[in-house]
Order: structure tokens, then sequence, then C-alpha cells
């Protein structure tokens, strides 16, 4: 009897909250927000960063973004910078999709009734454009963007939402495909994940300990289903 219940019991919950980040994490919008980091240098007649710092900067609030990948720009030129930067990627925005899997990932961890929550650089009007033209809104029990709060890697977002849906620091599992996100889950004291499949490489996750680091999105959902 024992055993056979054993055999029928669920695998006991590790985290009640789990939280995204956004682009590079569920979105493929990696590239896309490179190159309209690179247009934006260009266009105001700036240094075009390469490729590999465009977009180590991923995930970090704009105006922070922009001033580390674009250090030569004055201070007073990073509205003009990010006005650019805005244009090119709501010109470009519709050409993002979900990862493969991403979806149903995320209506799993809805059935086995974790909450689930984002933590993100972009700006509350545009992680609230994205929410809306993919419909995942209602899948989300909060949300918190860079220009509401502290941006990565402070812990400031993830401290709230922790403090929003009351959960704890030890059951709350943050992940994303940037340095930014596990230094901001070290930071507040929850669990990091990373994935290797976004803007950062993987290679330098390790001095953030992350649980895991998840090379696709079906290992993450299976990952999850398995150890969450």
């Amino acid at each position: 009897m024992g055993r056979q219940w054993g055999v029928l019991m669920s695998t006991p919950r590790r985290f009640d909250l789990v939280v995204f980040d956004w682009d590079g994490t569920l979105f493929d919008s990696t590239a896309l927000i490179t190159r309209c980091i690179q247009n934006a240098c260009a266009d105001i007649g700036a240094a075009v960063p390469s490729d590999r710092d465009a977009s180590f900067v991923i995930g970090l609030g704009l105006v922070d973004a922009l001033r580390h990948a674009a250090p030569g720009v004055a201070p007073e030129r990073y509205p003009e910078l990010a006005a650019r930067y805005r244009h090119h990627y709501l010109a470009n925005q519709q050409a993002i999709v979900l990862f493969e899997g991403t979806l149903e990932m995320l209506q799993g961890l809805r059935r086995r009734r974790h909450l689930i929550g984002v933590a993100t650089g972009k700006t509350r009007r545009g992680l609230d454009e994205a929410l809306r033209s993919s419909q995942l809104d209602a899948l989300f029990d909060a949300t918190r963007t860079a220009d509401e709060t502290a941006g990565k890697p402070d812990p400031r977002m993830l401290l709230e939402l922790m403090h929003e849906l009351d959960v704890a620091p030890e059951r709350t599992l943050m992940i994303g495909d940037t340095t930014h996100d596990l230094q901001l889950a070290a930071n507040a004291g929850a669990v990091g994940l990373g994935v290797s499949y976004g803007a950062h490489a993987h290679d330098a996750f390790g001095a953030y300990r992350p649980c895991h680091i998840a090379h696709s999105t079906a290992e993450l959902s299976a990952w999850l289903e398995a150890h969450a």
C-alpha cells in the first residue's frame, strides 16, 4: 500500500510563484531588439554597437540599456535615442512570436495551480500592448515593468511581486535569459533559472548559481513539470 500510495502521490510543489522575464524568455525578440538598438544609434550618428554589446543590455530598462549600449551619447540625447529605438521597434513588433511551446507551458503551470508573474525591462505600455496582442494577459497573476519600479538587477520589482502575491522568496522562481534576471533573483532572495536561447551566453550564468539552465522551451517546460 505504501509503495502504491507513493506512486500515486504527485511531487510536492517547490515553488508557489513562477516569474518570467519577457523578451528572450517567452518571446523570440532578441534579434529584433538588438537590431533596433543598432538602428537607433545609427539614426543619431552614434557609434553602432556590436551584436554582442547590443544584446547584452536586453532586460534592462530602456534608458539604462541605451546608456550602456551607446556610452558615447550625451545624456541630453537619451530621449532622442529612445524615441528612435521605439520607432524601429513599433514598426517591426508584429514579427515577434512566442517561442514554440510557451503557451502550453504557461497553461500547464496554471493547471498545476502555480501563481505566474512577469518581471521585465519593458515599459508598462509596451508590456500591456504585448499582452493584448499575444492574448496572454489572463494567464498572469501580476506583472512589473522597469518604468513603474526599479529596473533589473535591483530586486524591487521581484520583491513587489512577492509581496503582492504573498509568496516567500524561497518559494519563488525567477526565469530569464540574462545575467540581469539571475542577479535580480539572487538580490531578492529568490531562486533563479536560466534559459540559454535568449540574449546572454549561458556560460556567464554560473556566478549566480541558477538551479537549472534550460536549452529550449520544451526542456524548460519538462523541468517545471518535474521539479517546480
